[in-house]
């Protein structure tokens, strides 16, 4: 059998190749990989690169530095990359050929027990991506109100029963701190419909990790960043995991902003266009990806070409 390579380890790059194909490389252009992660997509777009092209890669997670390859090429920015402008300026770059984003969380990230991230583990309540962060998911179990804490699970884990789920909650804390994901999957079994307990506890654990790393308030300021950093004729490489990320990047490629409002010019009253969508369906991992790594399953990809 074969071994995994460490960034495999980490993390399985999911669509690699289509990915990498829909940059459309430059060899001397600059490249900006969103989620450095295992590595697996930069090293991928460094195979691409001349000695002149450039990658920048964003992480925020201490974890991933220890996969950044020794390559004068690539420049490995540690936060996150809602601050994308801001750490390019550092280095000089205002415009670039192409931005690659692969959404969501690592498979490392679920596989380390302790930060939490896993429903299979025993462990604090953390899911923190930035381990440097003050909000965690503890504090959010034990400090958030009820009225927020069902908007939280209704809007970013879609979850049925959200108000009974977050009253369910209040009423368990009055008895003490939740600490642990043992201690909250038992205070919130009795809202876990019957034999979809996975199921559940993935939508509510989202819901949660999304609150903690404020993933779509970070996700808004990246996108909306990316239209005045990419050059007319470069691309927009986007994979998301759930819906919600995926209507922010598809309002985005349509109207050029993550609201999807169409503005309109001021002098002609034409709808002003942004984007190219190449992608008119998303493309998605076929069924033997996912049968390699059934974490892709959900992954949707869509790519734009900047006008």
């Amino acid at each position: 059998m074969e071994m995994m390579s460490n960034e495999n380890a980490y993390h399985i790059p999911v669509l690699l190749q289509p990915c990498i194909d829909s940059l459309n490389i430059n060899p001397d252009g600059l490249y900006v990989d969103l989620t450095f992660g295992g590595g697996g997509h930069s090293k991928e777009i460094l195979k691409h690169l001349s000695d002149k092209g450039k990658l920048f890669s964003f992480d925020q997670d201490e974890d991933a530095r220890a996969n950044v390859p020794a390559d004068k090429r690539l420049t490995f920015i540690p936060h996150n990359f809602r601050y994308i402008s801001n750490y390019l300026k550092l280095y000089g770059v205002t415009k670039v050929d192409g931005i690659l984003g692969d959404l969501g969380v690592s498979s490392h990230q679920f596989d380390t027990g302790h930060r939490g991230f896993s429903i299979r583990f025993e462990a604090e309540l953390d899911m923190r991506m930035n381990q440097k962060g003050d909000l965690t998911a503890k504090k959010i179990l034990n400090s958030y109100d009820a009225k927020k804490l069902t908007a939280i699970f209704r809007e970013y884990g879609e979850v049925d029963n959200a108000f009974r789920l977050a009253n369910t909650i209040v009423e368990a804390r009055a008895n003490g701190s939740i600490d642990t994901t043992e201690q909250f999957k038992t205070i919130i079994r009795p809202c876990t419909p019957k034999f979809e307990e996975n199921r559940y506890l993935a939508k509510v654990y989202q819901a949660i990790r999304i609150e903690v790393n404020q993933e779509m308030e970070a996700l808004k300021e990246c996108l909306t960043q990316c239209v005045g950093l990419l050059k007319p004729g470069s691309r927009l490489v986007v994979m998301s995991y759930h819906s919600l990320e995926d209507r922010l990047v598809k309002n985005l490629v349509k109207t050029g902003n993550v609201e999807g409002k169409e503005e309109k010019d001021l002098v002609f009253g034409k709808i002003t266009r942004y984007f190219k969508s190449l992608t008119s369906k998303p493309i998605v991992p076929d069924e033997e990806e996912i049968a390699t790594n059934p974490r892709a399953r959900s992954a949707k990809l869509r790519v734009a070409e900047k006008i």
